[in-house]
């Protein structure tokens, strides 16, 4: 089998210390490296992380101004990127979303084979006024008809991509591994006892429901915490944080330690998923992967992934009522098993990096042409 060079951009880098994009990259990338290809990830120059290689991959580190310039710091580093990745050989380039990437694709190197990750339909975004998210469809558009091999990672963002731009996408959701290693003294390391907390994890932004389920866990009247992680420095997260001081809701800020989150997921008495927009999200999958009692905001990316396997809420009111009935625990257990089952079979970690190199190898193998997509490939 070819062992393929391989370029991977569109995150802040690995190993993670941000969100779902850099955790998927970091997995990724170790897994192709072991299957024998080369592997390149490209981390910002503010990444924490700053040596030549990680777990055999090798990391780029690019200027990033985002700390100085805000939003432009972005495209500014997805631009030094793409100039770094021209003058290198690699097979694939594969950019992970395209919201500051398109913009440059004039600028993406014409030798290599260039796969994209659409992520969610960012334009949906509500944090977003009109004017941007005018400018995200246009960025969508870019990414759509200059790409050579697109990837959606939700069937309902591939029918999107077919509807709109009359382009074939390629299915490969995210994945998650199984947790095996519940120790419950990792709870009580955060102030918290097994069994006897809520969680959700999420970036602080306002499609991802936060409020919702804060004035939720504040209807239901329950008196054990709802434990939030995320970083809440940002302008949302701030709101958030000084609007709602309450003994029982604890801001935790990031946490990135894979053994204490899993641990955290595992021994929640329940795990509230608010995410609205985006496809398969990595989080839920690891929420899954984690053996959570999980409870999801109504919508159609979360139900095709858990599909009868969770319980749902659309506004404050029935997360409440969740709350105050909590489910059997035979009913339970049988969901959690579902979901496991689903990790082990639809998205086990494994199985999503093999899906990403057969389509890389696949690319590869085809005559690369500049001026129009160069493969089509019905997932």
């Amino acid at each position: 089998m070819k062992k393929l060079s391989i370029g991977i951009l569109g995150t802040r880098g690995i190993p993670n210390h941000y969100g779902g994009f850099e955790q998927f990259a970091q997995y990724l990338s170790a897994g192709l490296v072991k299957r024998g290809h080369q592997v390149s990830v490209y981390n910002s120059s503010l990444h924490p992380y700053q040596e030549k290689t990680w777990e055999g991959v090798q990391l780029i580190h690019c200027t990033d101004a985002e700390h100085k310039l805000g939003t432009v710091g972005q495209f500014i580093y997805d631009l030094n990127c793409i100039q770094d990745a021209r003058k290198r050989s690699f097979d694939v380039l594969l950019h992970l979303g395209y919201t500051s990437d398109s913009i440059w694709h004039r600028r993406w190197p014409r030798q290599m084979v260039h796969v994209v990750n659409m992520d969610g339909m960012e334009w949906m975004r509500s944090k977003y006024n009109k004017l941007t998210q005018k400018f995200l469809r246009k960025a969508e558009s870019w990414a759509a008809h200059h790409a050579d091999v697109l990837v959606a990672d939700s069937v309902k963002i591939r029918e999107h991509i077919r509807e709109r731009y009359n382009k074939d996408a390629v299915f490969i959701p995210y994945g998650g591994e199984v947790f095996t290693q519940p120790d419950p003294a990792v709870p009580a390391t955060c102030g918290l006892e097994a069994g006897n907390y809520y969680m959700l994890m999420a970036r602080m932004e306002p499609e991802n429901n936060i409020e919702m389920i804060i004035k939720g866990y504040l209807a239901s009247g329950q008196n054990i915490p709802l434990y939030i992680i995320g970083n809440a420095t940002n302008q949302y997260g701030r709101k958030l944080s000084e609007k709602y001081i309450h003994p029982g809701i604890r801001f935790a800020g990031a946490i990135f330690d894979p053994m204490v989150l899993n641990n955290l997921r595992y021994y929640a008495r329940s795990y509230f998923h608010g995410h609205s927009v985006g496809g398969t999200n990595p989080s839920l999958l690891e929420a899954m992967a984690s053996s959570a009692d999980i409870a999801a905001h109504d919508n159609v990316f979360n139900r095709a992934v858990l599909g009868a396997h969770a319980r749902y809420f659309r506004n404050p009111e029935e997360l409440a009522a969740l709350m105050r009935q909590p489910l059997e625990p035979a009913q339970r257990a049988a969901f959690i098993a579902q979901n496991l089952e689903k990790i082990r079979n639809e998205y086990s970690q494994d199985k999503i990096i093999g899906a990403y190199e057969s389509l890389m190898l696949q690319a590869c193998a085809l005559p690369v042409q500049v001026s129009t997509p160069r493969l089509s490939i019905a997932g």
